[in-house]
């Protein structure tokens, strides 16, 4: 499930003015409580300076599209269309996605991609750019991590290849330990 977070901090602009910020993020979590740790940490990384986490709410996103050549966040409302068979009427639902894109053609034209193989027909009556900076989606360790995308100024990202910390034996300086360790694995091979 996704939270939307708010998150107020100040920066100092290049005036030399101390400007506040009050900006929504968007974070994959199963619980408030689990969200807002998640922003405090994720946060915490970006803003040296302190900030508070004013509002979470919970998002009505179905579906995120992150791209890669995006730089802004859009509100797409899709409508599926559907056929009641038995009453032979037309039936609407609604859902709404966040696409990651250039503009709003692009955002228009990345869906209709994404859609083209919905056995359903489908209509997208508005598109419209959202005031969410960031996502963050969620990351166990198990599956392979995604391209992180961070924020690095207020309207500019950055995409970077979330690299996983490989698990590196230490080096033993202790000869005897070395020694002992080296008899244990020539028992086990012997066995």
């Amino acid at each position: 499930m996704w939270y939307e977070v708010k998150v107020k901090y100040s920066k100092i602009d290049d005036n030399e003015k101390i400007k506040t910020f009050n900006q929504p993020y968007l974070f994959d979590a199963l619980t408030f409580t689990e969200a807002e740790a998640r922003a405090n940490e994720e946060m915490g990384k970006y803003l040296s300076e302190g900030f508070k986490i004013t509002n979470i709410k919970v998002a009505n996103f179905s579906e995120i599209f992150p791209s890669e050549h995006g730089d802004r966040w859009f509100k797409c409302k899709v409508s599926l269309v559907t056929l009641d068979e038995d009453k032979g009427l037309e039936r609407r639902t609604n859902t709404y996605v966040l696409v990651q894109a250039l503009d709003v053609k692009d955002a228009y034209e990345y869906l209709l991609d994404q859609f083209s193989d919905s056995v359903s027909d489908f209509s997208i009556p508005s598109i419209q750019e959202s005031p969410i900076i960031d996502i963050f989606p969620y990351f166990d360790g198990e599956e392979e991590q995604p391209t992180a995308i961070h924020a690095t100024s207020e309207n500019s990202y950055t995409e970077e290849d979330a690299s996983v910390e490989e698990e590196v034996t230490p080096a033993i300086h202790d000869e005897n330990i070395e020694e002992e360790l080296n008899d244990e694995e020539d028992e086990i091979l012997e066995d």
